[in-house]
């Protein structure tokens, strides 16, 4: 399976194994899972960066080369590296200052296994009572002929490519706001128009979430509610309408990107159109309404008669399907939001949703100042 960063990993391997690089690439399962892993890495791509597993890839190859056993060696003899270390390794790469441990202890190995299961082996072994880990040695070996190349390093390589692609695309991004924030107010419309580039099915997934919740974030901040505990006018509370972000685009929260207080409206973002994603989240939350947020240019019309006529093709009831249609409290897709991104500007918030998303965006890549500057 070849994808927009193919090219990159080839390119690699050329380097460093000429004429049989594209055996090597066929042949290499880890090298396939990169690939495989890879698909978000150029600007534009639909999918969500993916750090998590490649990370763990990295820290134990990079230790594997670091001692050595790249150009020979015991290591089945080896005592392991030290799981701090790794750990610590991963969260100062950039990106990764808030991964947790679940790819070094399960996930890597467990996708690895889903995807390659004629293999029946997977990357990584630890002891957890010594808390010591190893790459599976034979993942960095494809045997070509009587020849046998060790790809440790163009693992490596590979990586920092992917690494230095990511960082690009969401720096331009970053920069891109601050120049369009400076603008002048004779100049609002290359801000808008700016941000209305962001609002396309084929933009970066994590961008469209964080510029929809800047837009949406504002286009509720001036609507107000009435609320109290008693029957009584005097009672009442005026409160304005605020939405929250729940945390990064790519948390495992349960299926809530959004919250709104102090309706308690759940909001989730998502670009597909998979019936049983939308069916997912809403069992996740024991069927609580959820307000959907779609990377999509069909109307709202069309987008719930794909969703129902894909479910009533695998339920046999309809009112299964009926019910949880009725849990979607509203869809809201790439038209509505640049509606409602026109409204905001009307109200005077193009220079608010822009500080929103530069803020949303260092956020959400572990940017701050020196790292922007220095790397």
């Amino acid at each position: 399976m070849e994808n927009a960063f193919t090219v990159v990993i080839k390119s690699v391997l050329g380097k460093h194994f000429g004429q049989n690089a594209e055996t090597v690439f066929e042949h290499s399962p880890l090298i396939q899972y990169l690939n495989r892993k890879m698909k978000s890495a150029n600007r534009g791509s639909k999918a969500r960066g993916s750090f998590a597993n490649i990370y763990a890839v990295y820290v134990l190859v990079e230790d594997y080369i670091e001692k050595g056993f790249h150009e020979g060696g015991d290591y089945a003899s080896y005592e392991g590296a030290i799981y701090k270390k790794l750990f610590a390794r991963q969260r100062e790469m950039p990106f990764g200052a808030k991964l947790q441990n679940h790819a070094l202890n399960n996930r890597l190995n467990s996708e690895f296994e889903n995807w390659f299961p004629s293999l029946n082996l997977v990357p990584i072994s630890r002891l957890a009572e010594s808390e010591r880990y190893w790459i599976n040695k034979s993942l960095l070996t494809v045997n070509v002929g009587e020849t046998e190349f060790n790809i440790a390093k163009s693992v490596i390589e590979i990586i920092e490519e992917y690494i230095s692609t990511k960082k690009e695309s969401f720096n331009m991004f970053l920069q891109a706001c601050q120049d369009m924030q400076a603008l002048t107010i004779d100049k609002d419309s290359k801000a808008e128009s700016f941000i209305n580039d962001q609002l396309a099915p084929n933009v970066d997934a994590r961008l469209f979430e964080i510029v929809s919740y800047s837009i949406l974030k504002y286009h509720y901040h001036d609507q107000k509610i009435f609320w109290g505990y008693e029957f009584k006018l005097e009672s009442l509370q005026e409160e304005n309408l605020v939405l929250y972000k729940t945390g990064r685009t790519n948390a495992n929260d349960g299926g809530i990107d959004f919250v709104m207080k102090p309706l308690g409206r759940f909001f989730q973002v998502t670009e597909t159109l998979d019936f049983k994603k939308y069916f997912l989240d809403i069992e996740k939350l024991q069927k609580y309404p959820l307000t959907f947020v779609i990377k999509s240019e069909d109307s709202i019309e069309v987008l719930l008669k794909r969703i129902e006529d894909d479910a009533l093709k695998f339920y046999s009831a309809k009112a299964v399907v009926k019910k949880y249609m009725s849990y979607m409290e509203e869809l809201i897709n790439i038209p509505v939001l640049k509606e409602r991104f026109g409204q905001a500007i009307k109200a005077g918030y193009l220079d608010n949703i822009l500080t929103e998303a530069i803020n949303q965006s260092k956020v959400e890549f572990n940017f701050n100042d020196v790292e922007s500057e220095g790397d």
